[in-house]
C-alpha cells in the first residue's frame, strides 16, 4: 500500500452517534411529567402546588448541598433531582405535611442518590426511596387523603399542608366540613380492598377518583408516556411487560374467583400502577440492559404488584414491586447476557 493511500481509523462501538445526552433525556423527562403535575394541581389546588414545589426544591437543595460537599460542581444542569422531587411528590397524597414532604425530599437524594455515588450508579430508584422512608416513618399521613375537585381548592389548603411536628392540624375554614379522618381509605384500591366496592374505569382513566397527586389520569399518564417512547427516551418494553404481566395475573385471578377479585381494567388503571410501569420502572440507572432481561424485570414487577394487592396487608404493591425489581437487576443481567459470537460453535467443536 502506498503512502498516499487513504487512511482508516479504527474506533470502538457505538460507530453511529444517535445524539442523545443525559441532559436531554431528562430534561424532555421533565416536560412529559409536567402536563401530570399540573393536572393534579387542577385536581387537589393549593396543596398538590405546595407538595410539587416543596418537594422538587427540597431535591434540588439537597443535591446542591452533597454537591458542596463533595468539592464537585453542580449537577442541577442535568435534571435528575428535579425529576426525583416530582415524581417524588406525585407519590405522596396531596394533604401530606410539607415538612413531612422536605424529609422525603431529603432522604431521596441522600440515600438514593447520593449514597451511591450520583446519578448512574444508584441501586434504587431515588423517589421510591423516599417515598419508602416517609411510609415506615409517618404511616398515618401517608394514608390520609383529600377529597378531588374541592370548591375551595385554590383559595384553602388543606389543614394538614402546614402541620408542623408533633402538632396536630387546625379544622379550619370550608375544610372544616370534612372531618379528615374521613378522607382515609378513600382512594379506589382501598375501597376495593376493604369495602369491595370497584371504582368505574371510566373515573380512572379520567381523574375523577381521589388517590396520591400523580394517580391523576391514566390516559394522561399514557400520553405522556407515548410522548418520551416515539422519541426514543424510554424503553418502551418495559412498562408493556409491567402492564402486561399485571393483567394476564388479573385476568386469570378473575377467572378463578370473579366475585372476590376485580376486573382487569380495575388493576391497571387504579393506584401507582400506570406511573410506576412509565415513570418509574424505566428509570435507566436501575433497569435491567438486556432485552430478555428487560422483558423478566417489566414482568415480575407486575406479577408482584398484583399480588401484594390481593393478599397483602397494604392497599398498593407498586414501590415495593419496583424496589424489589431494581435490588435483582444485576442477578437479572448477570443471567440473561446475550452469547458471544462465535462462542457457542468453539464449545462444540
Amino acid at each position: 500500500m502506498s503512502r498516499n493511500s487513504t487512511r482508516i481509523e479504527l474506533r470502538t462501538s457505538p460507530h453511529v452517534v444517535k445524539g442523545l445526552s443525559v441532559e436531554r433525556i431528562m430534561f424532555n423527562v421533565v416536560l412529559a411529567l409536567l402536563p401530570i403535575a399540573l393536572f393534579s394541581v387542577w385536581q387537589y389546588g393549593l396543596s398538590a402546588l405546595a407538595l410539587l414545589l416543596t418537594a422538587t426544591a427540597t431535591c434540588l437543595l439537597t443535591e446542591r448541598l452533597f454537591n458542596h460537599w463533595a468539592g464537585a460542581g453542580s449537577t442541577l444542569s442535568d435534571w435528575s433531582a428535579a425529576i426525583t422531587g416530582l415524581l417524588l411528590a406525585l407519590t405522596l397524597p396531596p394533604s401530606f405535611p410539607v415538612w413531612m414532604t422536605v424529609v422525603a425530599g431529603f432522604v431521596a437524594i441522600a440515600l438514593g442518590k447520593a449514597m451511591f455515588g450520583g446519578i448512574g450508579h444508584n441501586v434504587f430508584n431515588p423517589a421510591l426511596v423516599g417515598r419508602a422512608f416517609v411510609q415506615a416513618a409517618f404511616p398515618v399521613s401517608i394514608s390520609t387523603w383529600a377529597p378531588a375537585y374541592a370548591t375551595h381548592r385554590f383559595t384553602e389548603f388543606i389543614p394538614t399542608t402546614w402541620t408542623t411536628p408533633l402538632m396536630t392540624p387546625p379544622n379550619i375554614g370550608p375544610w372544616a366540613k370534612q372531618a379528615l379522618d374521613g378522607f382515609t381509605g378513600a382512594t379506589p384500591l382501598a375501597r376495593w380492598k376493604f369495602e369491595h366496592v370497584a371504582t368505574a374505569p371510566h373515573d380512572l382513566l379520567t381523574g375523577a377518583a381521589t388517590a396520591s397527586a400523580g394517580e391523576t389520569s391514566a390516559l394522561l399518564i399514557l400520553l405522556c408516556g407515548a410522548y418520551l417512547a416515539v422519541r426514543g427516551f424510554m424503553n418502551w418494553r418495559i412498562p408493556v411487560a409491567v402492564l402486561g404481566s399485571a393483567a394476564l395475573l388479573a385476568v386469570l385471578f378473575q377467572i378463578w374467583n370473579p366475585v372476590r377479585f376485580p376486573s382487569p381494567e380495575f388493576v391497571l388503571l387504579s393506584g401507582g400502577l400506570m406511573l410506576g410501569a412509565v415513570f418509574m420502572a424505566t428509570d435507566m440507572a436501575t433497569s435491567p440492559v438486556t432485552p430478555k432481561g428487560i422483558w423478566i424485570f417489566g414482568g415480575l414487577i407486575g406479577v408482584i404488584t398484583v399480588v401484594i394487592r390481593y393478599f397483602g396487608g397494604l392497599t398498593e404493591g407498586v414501590m415495593y414491586a419496583i424496589l424489589i425489581g431494581n435490588a435483582l437487576v444485576p442477578m437479572i443481567d448477570q443471567h440473561t447476557q446475550p452469547k458471544v459470537f462465535g462462542a457457542q460453535g468453539r464449545n462444540k467443536a
